[in-house]
């Protein structure tokens, strides 16, 4: 069993390649290998937003606060919110 506290790892400010504008990522957790799940807590600041990029393994986004815009190449824009998990 490993026990991190609250606070015990530090903000990253994610690379300029994925994102723009100010955003902060906290990680969460990271499973040993040969797992390959990680939880990190993204925040944005208004108007900072993901660049497109890709997640050949999938990704799951849930919206803890505010609201924003979500959307598959080529597909429609959605908005997301509070409580959403896209």
């Amino acid at each position: 069993m490993e026990i991190k506290p609250a606070g015990s790892s530090p903000s990253m400010k994610p690379p300029a390649d994925y994102f723009t504008g100010a955003v902060r990522q906290d990680p969460l957790m990271e499973a040993p290998e040969p797992a390959r799940m990680r939880a990190t807590s993204v925040t944005f600041e208004p108007g900072a937003r993901t660049a497109w990029h890709t997640h050949p393994l999938g990704q799951t986004l849930i919206v803890t606060s505010g609201r924003g815009l979500a959307q598959s190449w080529g597909g429609e824009i959605h908005e997301i919110r509070a409580g959403d998990t896209v």
